[in-house]
């Protein structure tokens, strides 16, 4: 059984990702609405959370977040 023939395969090996991406989304997202100041433009964040996937999250939890 080939990978790429095998649609159920390939989305037991993606859905982690998946799940992973939408987590962390959801927790920096909510993150972001709640502090009253971030590390530059709150829009700027919203946008490279969205848009850069994976990433988006994680550059946000390392450099976006201000110290409380």
């Amino acid at each position: 059984m080939e990978l790429a023939n095998d649609p159920n395969m390939l989305l037991l090996i993606l859905l982690p990702l998946l799940i992973l991406q939408l987590v962390l989304l959801t927790f920096a997202l909510i993150d972001l609405f709640k502090r009253s100041e971030t590390n530059g433009p709150k829009w700027v964040w919203l946008l490279v959370i969205i848009f850069m996937n994976i990433l988006g999250p994680i550059i946000y939890f390392l450099w976006g977040r201000t110290k409380r």
